[in-house]
């Protein structure tokens, strides 16, 4: 039997599953790449971090996904989503008064430049474990 098992894996002639089983399948199929996503992302963050002042993050994020040879369709998803993370901490949300920056600071009434926040994945991961 194994010699039969050697010469016509399964992998050449799938068993048929049943349709509980596949839907089963997919949605472990959907979270294991959801997962993976979210991995790939917060590495991703932290890469940017930890080059912040040597490349920008769009500079940054495009190596990641070099280096790390993501394909195309899911290279995509994270760079965005990355973007997005990027995006929360970096620019202020329009209903908190208090990161409105229109208003002159300086004598010479132009408002002064927002220092770019701490990018710390590990904030991120403490939000996330009390969530």
């Amino acid at each position: 039997m194994s010699i039969l098992n050697k010469l016509f894996p399964e992998t050449l002639f799938p068993r048929k599953l049943s349709a509980e089983a596949e839907q089963r399948l997919r949605l472990v199929q959907a979270r294991a790449e959801e997962a993976l996503i979210r991995t790939h992302v917060e590495n991703a963050l932290l890469f940017v971090d930890t080059l912040t002042t040597d490349v920008g993050y769009e500079r940054a994020l495009d190596i990641y996904v070099r280096e790390m040879s993501i394909p195309e369709p899911l290279a995509s998803v994270v760079a965005t989503r990355a973007l997005v993370a990027l995006g929360e901490t970096l620019v202020p949300h329009a209903d908190d008064p208090e990161s409105a920056t229109d208003t002159p600071d300086n004598a010479n009434g132009t408002a002064e430049a927002v220092p770019m926040p701490e990018l710390r994945l590990d904030d991120a991961q403490a939000r996330r474990r009390r969530a």
